[in-house]
């Protein structure tokens, strides 16, 4: 069993920045592949980022392309959101997800579909106040 926990939520202005943080435990972390996920109050969740579960190649929604980085540490079992240029659409519980086998290799529908996904941490907020 895989345990995700994220930390780094919080309040702040737009324009702003924040990093989140998850720590993953319970498996080998380098095997996994790591993103996030959000859910606005009122929405359905929706893909952030990951990491590609075959490859080192990295994938954004537009809403955040540019202005939000995933990247991990495989020593510290981490993987990290950094915000930046925050807004106020950008409001939502994070959720950090881990995906644990390889193949196949992922399309853009099935990057973006949370059902591909086997852990989920319990999430953190972001306000984005205006």
């Amino acid at each position: 069993q895989v345990q995700l926990v994220e930390s780094g939520g919080g309040l702040v202005q737009a324009g702003g920045s924040l990093r989140l943080s998850c720590t993953a435990s319970g498996r080998t972390f380098s095997s996994f592949a790591m993103g996030w996920f959000r859910q606005a109050p009122g929405k359905e969740r929706e893909f952030v980022t990951a990491f590609s579960w075959y490859n080192s190649n990295t994938y954004y929604a537009d809403s955040v392309k540019g202005r939000f980085t995933i990247s991990r540490d495989n020593a510290k079992n981490t993987v990290y959101l950094q915000m930046n240029s925050l807004k106020p659409e950008d409001t939502a519980v994070y959720y950090c997800v881990a995906k644990d086998s390889q193949l196949p290799p992922p399309t853009i529908a099935t990057i973006n579909d949370l059902n591909e996904y086997d852990y989920w941490g319990q999430g953190t907020q972001v306000t984005v106040s205006s």
